[in-house]
């Protein structure tokens, strides 16, 4: 890999680009794009790329609008070619049938999700709203934490969703512009790494000319049915796959990317914060800072939310009697008044396991808002010392 100092769009177009054009020798790649705040750099560094003649075998559709973005991935992915886009927020949203479809087609597309407030009122920081409307409709969903995840995980998403025993879209979600715009060291893969890595698209049921089927016709009740459990049990392959990714991605680069849970200083724990993304990294300094007190801190990072890594979960929280779960997302009008998506996750997986927890949601970042280490450091102090957890405190508001 050479390392250059750029963003996390550019990063995510750059990987995109030699992905893409790692499966020239097979039927090429293709994408639909449209720029939106604050992605639109993402798919600028692909058009660039392209006209700079990095895509020997491939096509950029500049589309109208986000719904026909994600049409024309879908019409490169069903034809067997590989398929990447971009996207953020209200963009999302518009595209939404058809993020639908290529999951219910079964195409192995990779977008980059740039999470960022839906609006109205309009906003363009981060929220993780975007991407969560779209957590139970059969993507692979993994919240990246730096630049350098991100592009390590372009390259195993492809490896990922296209393998046979998954075949299936992934969503890789970055906090905007506190990752998007933020330029840091980046090592981005080589064109000769990324033909190492990836091996060729061969999309079982692309269309064949010679046969031509129906796609996406009418069916009866239980061929849907049935469809959605084969679904349901291919997305339990997904950490089979992901662990001959990150063996492969060892075997060609030299080092090991995190597994789809992430634990720090956790073992002994008697405070966790269960996070996500950026928050992440302010949350790993504040706990060093309280370790040197003594205090015994430690953090889970959920970094793949679907599937949901359960077992890796439920064995790292489980020497820890009280949890904070911190959140730049909401559940309007949930049970209990428990408004974090990830602490909803967190407390059924937990119940589910049998494992007796205080539990306490912060919903934090709302809108953008900073997440700030004074911030989290008063969470812990108000976890210390809290008797019972109650509903979702809001902070910042």
């Amino acid at each position: 890999m050479k390392q250059e100092l750029c963003t996390a769009n550019y990063a995510g177009g750059w990987t995109f680009t030699v992905a893409g054009n790692a499966n020239r020798k097979a039927r090429g790649c293709g994408s639909g794009i449209y720029p939106i705040t604050p992605q639109t750099e993402v798919v600028e560094t692909v058009v660039a790329l392209n006209e700079k003649g990095m895509l020997e075998k491939g096509r950029i559709f500049h589309v109208e609008s986000e719904h026909s973005a994600m049409a024309a991935c879908i019409g490169v992915s069903i034809e067997g070619a590989r398929s990447f886009t971009a996207t953020s927020s209200n963009g999302a949203a518009y595209m939404a049938e058809n993020i639908l479809c290529a999951a219910l087609y079964r195409l192995p597309i990779v977008m980059q999700v740039v999470n960022r407030t839906l609006g109205p009122p309009w906003n363009i920081w981060a929220e993780q709203g975007d991407s969560l409307m779209f957590r139970d409709w059969g993507w692979i969903q993994i919240y990246c934490e730096d630049n350098q995840e991100l592009v390590d995980h372009v390259l195993m998403s492809f490896f990922i969703s296209e393998n046979h025993k998954v075949l299936l879209p992934t969503m890789l979600c970055v906090d905007a512009f506190i990752l998007s715009h933020t330029m840091m060291p980046t090592l981005l893969p080589t064109q000769e790494e990324a033909d190492r890595y990836l091996p060729l698209l061969d999309l079982p049921h692309r269309l064949n000319p010679e046969k031509p089927v129906t796609v996406g016709g009418l069916t009866q009740p239980r061929v849907t049915a049935s469809h959605r459990k084969d679904m349901e049990r291919d997305l339990g392959n997904v950490f089979e796959v992901y662990t001959s990714a990150q063996d492969r991605f060892e075997e060609v680069f030299g080092r090991r990317p995190s597994d789809p849970i992430v634990g720090y200083k956790h073992e002994d724990a008697e405070t966790l914060l269960i996070t996500s993304s950026t928050i992440s990294s302010t949350t790993r300094r504040v706990i060093d800072e309280r370790r040197a007190k003594g205090e015994k801190v430690g953090m889970v990072r959920i970094k793949m939310l679907r599937p949901f890594p359960t077992e890796s979960f439920v064995n790292m929280c489980k020497n820890a009697p009280k949890i904070g779960v911190l959140d730049r997302n909401t559940a309007l009008g949930a049970p209990h008044g428990i408004a974090g998506i990830f602490a909803q996750e967190v407390i059924a997986t937990l119940a589910f396991a049998g494992q007796k927890k205080f539990i306490q949601s912060y919903v934090v970042g709302i809108g953008g808002m900073d997440v700030t280490a004074p911030l989290i450091h008063e969470i812990i102090d108000e976890l210390v010392c809290a008797e019972t957890p109650g509903p979702s405190i809001w902070k910042g508001v």
